[in-house]
């Protein structure tokens, strides 16, 4: 009962931290709408949303409905690739700065960002997201959830991933 507790408070702190990052990502895009940024497919902000959102649910849930149980060489394991999931997206969002977004958005006439983590790794957030949403859930043994939303997600990021490229593709001088 203790260790449920515990991993729902992991993954409130967790939500607000999301929370907190929705409204850097307003900010920032509030700053490059007016410098005359574009937003390309919008939907799939819709799409990240409800995923995520529902990750966040689905682990709480299999955790206290399916009394999935703690396995202490698990929950390490798995904590260590939280953080550095944790760390990739950071260090990704600090690298990015301002222009930072939650919506794929590009400002015509600028380069891609090229140094920090971008320099050896293509998509450093989206592999920190990846690492989160498989290993978060297998902190208290919710293995279902760790499976289901990291095929979910593989599929979001391949679609995002698309509509990331084409849009570099096209605004990039």
């Amino acid at each position: 009962m203790v260790s449920r507790v515990a991993f729902t408070i992991l993954v409130v702190l967790v939500a607000v931290q999301r929370v907190a990052e929705l409204a850097r990502s307003r900010r920032n895009e509030a700053g490059l709408r007016a410098r005359g940024a574009i937003e390309h497919a919008p939907w799939q902000v819709s799409m990240l949303t409800v995923l995520h959102g529902a990750w966040l649910v689905s682990m709480v849930a299999e955790v206290w409905l399916l009394r999935s149980s703690l396995r202490p060489g698990l929950a390490l394991f798995a904590m260590v690739v939280f953080i550095v999931g944790q760390v990739l997206r950071l260090a990704a969002i600090r690298t990015l700065g301002d222009r930072w977004t939650v919506r794929v958005m590009t400002l015509p006439t600028t380069r891609r960002v090229t140094q920090g983590l971008y320099s050896w790794l293509p998509h450093p957030n989206y592999l920190g997201v990846a690492l989160e949403i498989a290993s978060l859930p297998l902190v208290h043994g919710a293995v279902v959830t760790a499976v289901v939303f990291s095929v979910l997600n593989a599929v979001a990021l391949a679609l995002r991933i698309g509509v990331e490229s084409r849009a570099l593709a096209e605004t990039e001088p």
